[in-house]
């Protein structure tokens, strides 16, 4: 409890640097610091984990497979074999006897595609099993990453349609109808992250079309704390976020968390506002560089533009508490340039971002 309370001092300290009075239009709120405003659980910190399980799917033998694997992370870095070996064998009993129960949710256009890769896991987990009775750890980590691409590529592949409704009070925003890439070059190297437009549509949306316009291109990182946030997204001038140039108007884009179970998020207001406390949520803030929306302290539809990296830090942060969750729309993930977030400071700038895969998923308005 000891190394607990010093994590929370630590946090309530972070807050008051980060976003203190001297900047208060965008303040954190000050939080009720209790250990019930808490969300708790052993939560997955994997980026990629976290966007795999937050696919809207339900194919439970796809999941099962990738329950296998993904459970495997933290044997393999205790070496408890016995595990290991037990998640493997679980690997090859889906792929034995539940291919037909995966398939059948696959869209006909990728069936054939899916097969082979399934075909291909088999062989994967025949190649682990043998990795294991070895002891041979490398091995293990490369087949596990080779099966879970593969099971993330089937599991996109089960969605058919676009499976949420966005509230019509939002039309004339910018939505993204599915997952965009998008690299950002810096002056420190580039990241990549892949933001989520099914569990943040209008979020990601937003920053999407953002990036397509070149808004982000040669701006600055305007907050920089280590270990917590790394944010941009200010523009020049007098305004705080996006100016549309046809309407002339500062874009308000609205808090938007999906609940874990639900399949509509909810819009405008915090979870803590709804007196919704320990929810699970899609898109948590427990991986190093989640990217969310910043906005004012006092308007949970006040935000725009600005942007922040949260920097959590594993070894400070027990998983599955934080104070971030339900209080600010997470919409994507850093999967790649984790080294360059770290790097970064209020010297550095973005150089320019760009699209790289999914442009086609945003959808604006006329």
């Amino acid at each position: 409890m000891t190394k607990f309370l010093k994590y929370c001092l630590s946090v309530a300290l972070a807050i008051a640097v980060c976003f203190g009075v001297t900047q208060a239009a965008w303040a954190l709120p000050q939080p009720s610091f209790t250990l019930a405003s808490l969300a708790q659980g052993d939560a997955i910190t994997d980026p990629e984990a976290i966007l795999r399980y937050a696919l809207p799917i339900e194919n439970k033998p796809i999941r099962r497979l990738q329950d296998s694997m993904e459970f495997m992370s933290k044997d393999l870095r205790a070496k408890r074999w016995g595990p290991i070996a037990a998640n493997a064998k679980k690997a090859s009993r889906v792929l034995s006897i539940s291919q037909d129960g995966i398939l059948e949710d696959v869209v006909p256009s990728f069936k054939e595609q899916a097969k082979t890769l399934l075909d291909e896991m088999e062989q994967d987990v025949a190649t682990m099993r043998e990795a294991i009775a070895a002891k041979d750890r490398e091995t293990i980590w490369t087949k596990r990453r080779e099966i879970l691409n593969k099971v993330g590529v089937i599991e996109e592949n089960m969605i058919a349609e676009y499976p949420t409704t966005i509230p019509e009070d939002y039309a004339d925003l910018p939505r993204l109808l599915g997952r965009a890439t998008v690299e950002l070059k810096t002056t420190q190297g580039d990241i990549t992250v892949v933001v989520d437009g099914y569990n943040a549509p209008i979020n990601a949306g937003n920053f999407v079309d953002l990036v397509q316009r070149g808004f982000y291109d040669g701006l600055p990182f305007n907050r920089a704390e280590d270990l917590y946030i790394l944010q941009t997204g200010d523009p020049e001038g007098d305004a705080d976020g996006f100016i549309d140039p046809k309407t002339k108007e500062y874009r308000a884009i609205p808090m938007e968390i999906m609940l874990t179970g639900d399949h509509e998020a909810t819009y405008g207001a915090t979870l803590e506002e709804l007196g919704i406390y320990l929810a699970e949520i899609n898109l948590p803030f427990n991986a190093y560089g989640a990217l969310a929306l910043a906005r004012p302290a006092d308007d949970a539809n006040g935000g725009s533009s600005q942007i922040f990296f949260f920097k959590f830090d594993n070894e400070l942060a027990p998983p599955g508490f934080n104070l971030m969750d339900g209080r600010y729309s997470v919409f994507g993930y850093t999967v790649a340039g984790q080294d360059v977030l770290e790097n970064l400071s209020k010297a550095d700038k973005i150089i320019s971002a760009k699209v790289v895969n999914g442009s086609e998923n945003l959808v604006v308005s006329n």
